[in-house]
């Protein structure tokens, strides 16, 4: 299996080093890497002859938000096609559904636990590489720790 490339864009430090944790937990090879804003997650995105296999995206990240990032991005042609899964700790029914307006590819709600965050992940990659990075069902499309 090739290694799979896997960008986190958040902020918040914690959540970077327990994301890292839960993908050391998996049984295969990734490549991870974190931005910490979003102007520097677009500079990154631009300049990258390989993009990553796998975007998550945290909504509230400085210099320009999730929602921003996520425009640009499925609005430029380079970058259209990668697949982004939102990571936020807050649910908003309006805001998921306008996310997956916006071509999100799943909405993971930050899991408390950290065995709900490893299966919420794992759930997520699966969908989204199972799926061949096509937006799922839009009923498939929220992976949150009340259903997992």
């Amino acid at each position: 299996m090739k290694q799979l490339r896997i960008l986190l864009a958040n902020d918040a430090q914690d959540d970077c080093l327990l994301f890292k944790e839960v993908l050391d937990g998996f049984h295969f090879p990734v490549s991870f890497s974190t931005v910490s804003n979003g102007e520097q997650l677009l500079h990154i995105l631009g300049k990258k002859k390989r993009l990553p296999h796998i975007l998550f995206l945290d909504l509230n990240i400085p210099r320009k938000n999730g929602f921003d990032c996520l425009e640009e991005i499925k609005s430029n042609e380079k970058l259209k096609t990668l697949p982004v899964i939102i990571f936020s700790s807050s649910f908003d029914h309006d805001i998921v559904n306008m996310l997956y307006q916006k071509g999100a590819q799943c909405y993971i709600q930050k899991p408390s636990k950290y065995p709900k965050l490893k299966k919420a992940i794992h759930q997520a990659l699966t969908l989204t590489l199972m799926g061949e990075f096509l937006q799922p069902e839009k009923e498939k499309f929220v992976i949150s720790s009340i259903f997992i």
